[in-house]
């Protein structure tokens, strides 16, 4: 398509014309190039885009991409996403032909951000590196299964970092209960933490709480959708997963003192937030609290591998586990491994008790 001048403004535009998921035929115009060949370099590009042409740029397939993929993710987590992609992926490919982008390439920005150093002379971490060059091989794998690239160039390379698993930290219950007592001074505090503690749910799922999740009758606080705080809003959310939409049953206990504190909040309307606090407010009530009660600190969510360790020691399946926290079987499984008692002396035991008959 030809590109025209707007001698009222000095720039340049583009008719393009193409043809939509429908099969309709459309008309898309672009205003505002300064220069002609800017013009005619848009044209083309929305060109392959539309005809999926592989030998578009990196960046403009991004677009695809991002029109593909981001109606189908959460919007905290497209977030992350698109941060990696236009700091660590967009400077580097963006101007390149996808279709062009070889192994040799993807090595060359693996070493430059091997070799990264911050002021303070610090590296990437093996899991950021791990993470940057996932989200790479994900752009490609999209263009490889829907797009028709012929391969994957940052799948065959391999990837440069390895994920780091952080320690494993838990209360006991004799030292949660050192931490809640001193933190009875403040009941919003005190009331977060017995619903972390006692009920393992996450931290986003209890900022989100409202008076209605709860029925006192049947002694049960329901869990359907996760608080987050995007680009300075306060936002809902659904879940992490579909298995996080749970009942949980709650202990006497905390039935009444959730009771209680409800009934205190002036105002509080059935759909309000009971827990109007930020994130960094508990986190900075964590310290207080560790300090104050002498117990080592761990991190907020280590409260739910407290909870999920209690019920492990009180003997109660994976599958029941899985079930409270909102977890697949399998990652409780996987995750807590260590903290199940061995039954590898019983197992022992049982098979020499059906083996002995065959002994003479």
């Amino acid at each position: 398509m030809p590109v025209f001048k707007d001698d009222n403004r000095g720039t340049w535009y583009v008719m393009a014309r193409y043809v939509d998921w429908t099969g309709e035929r459309k008309q898309k115009c672009k205003r505002g190039f300064t220069t002609k060949k800017e013009a005619q370099e848009w044209e083309r590009m929305f060109q392959m885009k539309s005809s999926s042409d592989m030998d578009m740029s990196f960046a403009a397939f991004v677009e695809i991409y991002e029109k593909d993929v981001r109606p189908r993710i959460k919007e905290n987590t497209w977030n992350t996403k698109e941060h990696t992609i236009r700091t660590k992926l967009l400077p580097y490919f963006g101007k390149r032909r996808i279709s062009e982008i070889s192994n040799k390439d993807i090595i060359a920005w693996q070493n430059e951000m091997l070799a990264y150093r911050d002021e303070n002379g610090n590296a990437y971490s093996s899991t950021y590196l791990k993470t940057i060059h996932n989200q790479l091989s994900a752009i490609f794998n999209h263009a490889v299964r829907y797009y028709s690239l012929r391969f994957n160039p940052a799948a065959q390379v391999g990837n440069m970092g390895s994920e780091e698993h952080k320690e494993m930290l838990f209360w006991t219950t004799e030292e949660y209960k050192k931490f809640a007592e001193v933190m009875m001074d403040k009941p919003r505090s005190y009331y977060a933490f017995e619903m972390l503690y006692w009920c393992g749910i996450r931290e986003g799922e209890l900022l989100a709480l409202t008076p209605e999740d709860f029925d006192f009758e049947k002694k049960t606080v329901r869990i359907n959708k996760s608080y987050q705080r995007m680009k300075g809003e306060d936002v809902i959310t659904s879940p992490k997963t579909k298995k996080s939409n749970r009942t949980i049953k709650m202990p006497d206990f905390l039935c009444e003192e959730m009771k209680d504190h409800i009934g205190s909040l002036y105002g509080v309307k059935k759909k309000d937030r009971i827990f109007t606090v930020t994130k960094s407010y508990l986190h900075h009530e964590m310290d207080r609290g560790a300090a104050m009660a002498g117990v080592k600190r761990i991190r907020i969510h280590d409260l739910r591998h407290s909870h999920v360790s209690l019920l492990i020691d009180m003997g109660f399946s994976v599958v029941a586990i899985g079930d409270r926290v909102g977890h697949e079987s399998e990652r409780i499984t996987l995750d807590y491994a260590h903290l199940f008692p061995s039954r590898q002396e019983e197992m022992a035991k049982k098979l020499n008790e059906k083996g002995e008959k065959y002994v003479s």
